[in-house]
Formats: C-alpha cells, sequence, structure tokens
C-alpha cells in the first residue's frame, strides 16, 4: 500500500467512505514479542478518537500489571473526569497462564475461558465497545478450549462498527482467514537468545 493506497479497488459497491469505515478484524500472531504490544498502541489510536475500549486479557497472570494497563486505565480515568478520549475497561480471565501452568486443572482454565468469551460474545451482540484486544486469545483457542468456528461466526456476524484485535502465537487457519488484518511477528533477534532475561520498561 505505497502512499496509504490501496493497490486495487474491488468492485463491492461500497464508497471509498464506506470501505473505510468497515470494522476491522485484526489478528498478531507468530513467534516473536511485540503482539500485544502492537495491539494496545491500536488502542491508544482508538482511545484518542474518543472510543470506548474494552481490553480482554487470556493467559497473563490475573496478579500481573503490566505497563500498557496502567497507561490505558489511567487514560481511562482522564476520559471519567475531562471527557478527553474515550472510557476504558480492563479484564483479565481467570488466575492466567503466561507460558507456565498456573494452579488449577485444565477443566478449571477451559471453563474460565469460556466464561470470558461468552461475556465478550454478549458486549459484541450488545455493540458496547467500539474496539477489543482479545489479548492471548489465541490460546485457548488453540488449546481446544474454545470453538474455533463458533467464536469465527460470532466475529464475523458482530453488528455495527465495532474493531476486534486478537493476539498470541498459534492462531488459528480459520480466525487468520476471517481476519481484515493479519500481521506475524517473526524473530530476527532478541536478546534472551544471550541469557538475557526481560526487565521493565521492556517487557512489562
Amino acid at each position: 500500500m505505497p502512499k496509504g493506497k490501496p493497490e486495487v479497488v474491488p468492485d463491492d459497491g461500497l464508497t471509498t467512505r464506506q470501505r473505510r469505515n468497515r470494522p476491522l478484524l485484526a489478528v498478531h500472531t507468530g513467534a516473536m514479542k511485540g503482539k500485544s504490544t502492537a495491539a494496545f498502541g491500536m488502542a491508544l489510536r482508538a482511545w484518542n478518537q474518543g472510543w470506548s475500549i474494552g481490553v480482554f486479557q487470556f493467559v497473563k497472570s490475573a496478579k500481573w500489571r503490566i505497563g500498557e494497563q496502567a497507561a490505558l486505565q489511567a487514560l481511562g480515568e482522564l476520559h471519567a473526569s475531562t471527557g478527553q478520549g474515550g472510557p476504558v475497561e480492563w479484564h483479565k480471565m481467570g488466575e492466567g497462564w503466561s507460558w507456565s501452568r498456573k494452579k488449577g486443572t485444565e477443566d478449571d482454565h477451559a471453563a474460565n475461558a469460556r466464561e470470558g468469551w461468552a461475556e465478550i460474545r454478549r458486549r459484541l451482540a450488545e455493540q458496547a465497545h467500539d474496539f477489543y484486544v482479545l489479548d492471548e486469545f489465541t490460546y485457548p483457542l488453540h488449546w481446544g478450549w474454545l470453538d474455533v468456528a463458533e467464536v469465527v461466526t460470532a466475529l464475523r456476524e458482530r453488528p455495527g462498527r465495532q474493531h476486534v484485535v486478537i493476539t498470541g502465537r498459534n492462531a488459528p487457519a480459520e480466525l487468520l482467514e476471517a481476519a481484515d488484518l493479519v500481521a506475524e511477528m517473526t524473530k530476527v533477534k532478541h536478546p534472551m537468545d544471550t541469557g538475557q532475561k526481560g526487565q521493565r520498561g521492556i517487557e512489562w
């Protein structure tokens, strides 16, 4: 897309404005870091437009307060006090998994994931938010905790102008096919390759 202009204009009967304002489903996947960071960057842009933001994290620890959470919640408080930007909600689903399994059985975690998805689906039906970040949502799909076909159908049929960004490794093929935007984070180099652990301000 040189200079931000599409190379092909489809014969879909839509005006330029209608096509430009279509609600998007985006997926950030791949093995490299940056998937969630990119999604939260989009959420900042959405907040600046005055949109309602809903963040739903699926596997990071429920006790782990990440930097983007603190920043976005502070922006939500700014909106509540001044009207600037848009409202922000941040929800963590269950105990969280991250890269190591947390307490509780797999059935417990699967039930939490289903409960979380049911809440998101309800909000989509009600058009509760303008912009959703479903962080690490590919994992409950990849692990079989949620029915991929059912999730894809609900996302495709969501009403109104609701943008959804999904992050995580191993995104199912059906989800990638349904998405309007797919970005794959590919590792070239990483500090952990030389034994360096994650550090504050970079990883959290």
